[in-house]
This record gives C-alpha cells, sequence and structure tokens, in this order.
C-alpha cells in the first residue's frame, strides 16, 4: 500500500562488535573524504587513531563494506567471473539531456547499532536521484528492485555501473536489455567512471549520515526519504546553474 519494498523496510541490520562498528564508521569517512586510499593507508590512519589492529582486520571491514581503492589493482573486481562484463561506453561523451545516461552504485551506511547498504540511480545530466533502495546485504536484489522502480518513471539510452556482480548479474542485465537500454561498465577499480554517483555519496553522507546518529533502519529509510526530497526538489546545484535537479529532469 505505501509502495515500499519488504525487503528494503524490514530487516535486520548487519551485525559487528561495537568495536567493529566504530572502525566502520571511520574508514568509511576516511574513504569518503580520501578514496585512493588502499588496505595498507587505511591501516595506518586507523591505528593513528588509536585503535590496535591488524591489516588482516582492516582488509575484512572494507570488503564487507564493499570500498576499494579507485586505483587500477589486479585481481580486486568483486565481479562474477562468469558474468558477461560489457565495455564503459561514456569516455568522450558529450551529456546533453535528460535520460541520456544513468549509472548507479552502493554504498555503505553506518548506524548506531549496525549498518545498511544504500543502492541509488541517478540521471547524469540533471543529476535527479530517480530510485533508491537500502538492504542489510550486498545482494542483486535490492539492487533490481531499484531498477524496476526507475523504469517506471522513464528509460535512459545508456545505463553505467561498476562489475560488481550485483549489476553484471544475468538479472539485472536482463532487465536493461529487454527494455532494450545501452550497457556500460566502469573499468576494474575505477570509481571515478562512475564519477556522478560518487559526488552523491559524498553530499549524502557530509550533510545528513555524519550529521545524525541514526538509529535503526527505520529512521535510516525514512530520513533517506525526507534527504532525497530535499536533494532533488530543494538542493540548488551550482553545476546547474543553481537550478534543482526536479527543475532540469521534468522542465
Amino acid at each position: 500500500m505505501l509502495g515500499i519494498y519488504r525487503s528494503s523496510y524490514y530487516y535486520e541490520p548487519g551485525s559487528e562488535s561495537q568495536m567493529n562498528l566504530d572502525i566502520m564508521r571511520k574508514l568509511d569517512e576516511q574513504y569518503t573524504e580520501t578514496p585512493f586510499y588502499g588496505v595498507l593507508r587505511m591501516h595506518q590512519h586507523i591505528c593513528s587513531l588509536g585503535f590496535n589492529v591488524n591489516v588482516k582486520k582492516i582488509r575484512r571491514l572494507l570488503r564487507l563494506m564493499g570500498l576499494l581503492a579507485i586505483y587500477q589493482m589486479p585481481k580486486t573486481s568483486m565481479a562474477n567471473v562468469d558474468n558477461k562484463k560489457y565495455p564503459y561506453l561514456l569516455r568522450g561523451l558529450k551529456i546533453d539531456r535528460k535520460n541520456q545516461v544513468w549509472s548507479t552504485d552502493i554504498t555503505y551506511i553506518p548506524m548506531e547499532k549496525g549498518f545498511l547498504y544504500l543502492v541509488a540511480i541517478i540521471d547524469w545530466y540533471s543529476r535527479y536521484v530517480i530510485s533508491w533502495q537500502i538492504s542489510n546485504t550486498l545482494d542483486t536484489t535490492f539492487c533490481l528492485e531499484a531498477l524496476r522502480e526507475a523504469l517506471k518513471i522513464g528509460k535512459p539510452e545508456i545505463f553505467n555501473t561498476d562489475q560488481g556482480s550485483q549489476f553484471t548479474s544475468n538479472e539485472f542485465t536482463n532487465c536493461l536489455q529487454v527494455n532494450e537500454i545501452h550497457i556500460s561498465m566502469d573499468g576494474k577499480g575505477r570509481c571515478l567512471d562512475n564519477i556522478f554517483v560518487e559526488r552523491l555519496w559524498r553530499t549524502v553522507k557530509y550533510e545528513y549520515v555524519y550529521l545524525h546518529t541514526i538509529k535503526d533502519g527505520n529512521e535510516l529509510w525514512h530520513g533517506l526519504d525526507k534527504y532525497f526530497r530535499f536533494y532533488n526538489e530543494k538542493r540548488m546545484h551550482q553545476s546547474l546553474n543553481y537550478k534543482t535537479p526536479i527543475q532540469i529532469h521534468f522542465q
């Protein structure tokens, strides 16, 4: 009745010890500031904050959070090797109209007693956040739900993702192909190929997530819903000549 997917609303947040949750929050904050930091630099940063942990723990937590440094790294892609990869179609492409390119990505969201993952789909031209979902697992389901919701609003010519297993899955790529959408994928370890989503994550975290102590998933859902309404409808963008995404997308 509310138009909310059960898998995005009824869930248990990811569980770790309180120390690990504290470390993960610090890792997320530092990654947002310096996405080029690898495991060793992250380990040194966390140790400088007073945590006595080894590199192995930092590597595990970064993988749990789905965080990889932006530089090229051999054999670090989280893609399923059995799934087809697609070329990157956006290099040198002039973005001059809405629904020309959509892209998506997943980010880690810390809470007081756990964490969840957020996926969002954004239009490159208007910066309009078309749809989003939250989940307690890095599976394909919530990404596919976000895609299906977005396709109720419109359809892009090109859809860009990274090479994560969620986006290379047959379920996800088939949904795009059935709708006659060209598929574009970033190079390995190159999150800046998907720069507009990376900028969105930075904005969401600095303007909402890091300013609040989010107690549970219910509070997170309502907080994100309020924030994305603000982002789309009221937040002026310098790159849009101080117009809002909704003004550009639906003008």
